[in-house]
């Protein structure tokens, strides 16, 4: 059995973030749903709550009839009003082809539309097409906004995390979403590396960590690579895997959870089979 020291080492040296520039650095967790910032502070992450005083905020951007931008908490209650001007689930287009979207492109309410290979997305209360990596972009400059009033000074550098299924395409769009926002990208790190990292900066004992894998294609050989290198830290993951499922979309664009939405669909027998795994392992 690795101790946690030895996670530590290896994981450091995977991710080189010794030679990170020291400063005002956050970590931004860009996710399809909801985002969330975080920074070290005294050898420790703290998440950092945003203007509304939540740790996560939702990835939704919005144009009002006045053609105002709501980006996060605000848009997402609103969403179901203003279904053709709110994006959500941005991250799904981000890096990718027209041809690619084929399926993601049902799932949302906003129109996806096709610029050369390119996808975009149609916002008519402006008249204006946006890509993808516009969009995450404002949800980004709101996260590090609210962390630069959490930091008292502007933050200019980020680390964002993706996941291990991008593609190159995909990464480098990330990157150019963080350009976009403002933020110098100094690393893009994969989300189960990230995790991981959290894992091994935590020594205590006599703690149970357990890994959940979720919006996966279970057919993938990802995931059994994944579950291989948890096993390799020692740490459990659930038998139980949340698959990508249309509901998700759906229900967000609802501004409700896949539950509300449809009481009896597979998603929900997921849902409830980690529920009661979980229950267990607290035993």
């Amino acid at each position: 059995m690795s101790n946690n020291n030895d996670v530590n080492d290896r994981l450091w040296r995977i991710t080189n973030i010794e030679n990170l520039p020291m400063g005002k650095v956050v970590g931004i967790d860009l996710g399809t749903t909801n985002s969330c910032v975080a920074v070290m502070e005294g050898g420790k992450p703290t998440v950092i709550a945003n203007a509304e005083g939540f740790r996560t905020t939702p990835s939704v951007v919005a144009y009002t009839k006045n053609q105002d931008q709501l980006v996060g908490q605000i848009e997402k209650r609103k969403a179901v009003m203003n279904p053709e001007n709110t994006f959500y689930s941005a991250k799904r287009f981000v890096g990718r082809r027209v041809d690619e979207v084929n399926e993601e492109s049902k799932e949302v309410s906003y129109s996806v539309e096709k610029s050369g290979s390119s996808v975009k997305l149609k916002c008519p209360i402006l008249d204006k097409q946006f890509s993808p990596e516009e969009v995450s972009s404002q949800v980004l400059r709101k996260l590090a906004d609210d962390a630069g009033k959490y930091l008292g000074d502007k933050v200019t550098q980020a680390v964002i995390t993706v996941p291990a299924y991008f593609n190159d395409s995909q990464r480098q769009a990330t990157k150019d979403a963080g350009k976009i926002a403002g933020l110098e990208v100094l690393r893009i790190i994969n989300e189960p590396t990230a995790a991981s990292l959290a894992y091994g900066l935590d020594k205590k004992a006599n703690k149970k960590i357990l890994v959940q894998i979720n919006r996966s294609n279970q057919r993938s050989k990802l995931i059994s690579k994944t579950n291989d290198f948890i096993k390799s830290l020692d740490i459990l993951s659930t038998k139980t895997i949340i698959g990508h499922r249309q509901i998700y979309a759906a229900s967000m664009g609802e501004g409700k959870t896949a539950v509300e939405k449809q009481k009896k669909s597979k998603a929900v027998e997921e849902i409830k089979q980690l529920s009661e795994q979980i229950l267990l392992e607290l035993k």
